[in-house]
């Protein structure tokens, strides 16, 4: 088997390890019995667990970037595509095993590794909001706000609409969480 085979067999095993049992639980052992290679093999490719759960997180963020801009028309107006980027967003995330752990993980034990791999992953997502703002703004189709403010409470009440509203009520359809945030955006984002 190719060096690179085995590096990708690697990495497959530790996200399956880290969806599976977690950031916390995951050991090299457990990722060499996956990847079904000595524990030495990983060791010739990662340090340590942190720099192997870091390159899982740079691969999901660029998922997630690559999902987003498949969903950005730039003929298209601002909300349209944010609405179609949030929305492929959101699946991705309900559907990804590692990081619907990684959520459980920091609610339950609080983690910091998970938690910080989540906060890169929302760094990523807020980065890619402000360009698309900023975008927006230069084209006139919002108000010229702080890019950086408006992309936080976009991704957060976005958040809080598609998933923690699910909590301690029925769940909103996609629809009727657009329509939500369109009443409370873009009412005050539209040019005057």
């Amino acid at each position: 088997m190719a060096v690179v085979d085995r590096r990708k067999q690697v990495v497959e095993a530790a996200a399956k390890s880290f969806a599976l049992f977690g950031y916390k639980a995951t050991t090299m052992d457990q990722v060499a019995r996956i990847a079904n290679v000595a524990k030495g093999t990983i060791y010739t490719f990662f340090t340590n667990k942190e720099e192997l759960f870091d390159e899982i997180l740079r691969s999901i963020i660029a998922d997630m970037k690559r999902i987003s801009e498949q969903k950005v028309d730039e003929n298209r107006p601002f909300f349209e595509n944010l609405y179609q980027s949030m929305d492929a967003l959101l699946v991705y995330r309900r559907e990804h095993e590692l990081l619907i752990k990684l959520f459980q993980e920091v609610r339950d034990f609080g983690t910091p590794q998970a938690k910080e791999g989540l906060e890169k992953i929302e760094s990523a997502i807020l980065d890619y909001l402000e360009r698309q703002i900023s975008r927006a703004v230069e084209r006139k189709e919002i108000r010229s706000f702080d890019p950086k403010v408006i992309s936080f409470v976009l991704l957060k009440l976005y958040i809080a609409l598609a998933s923690d509203w699910n909590k301690v009520h029925e769940p909103l359809s996609e629809e009727q969480i657009k329509e939500f945030v369109r009443i409370f955006l873009a009412g005050g984002l539209s040019p005057e």
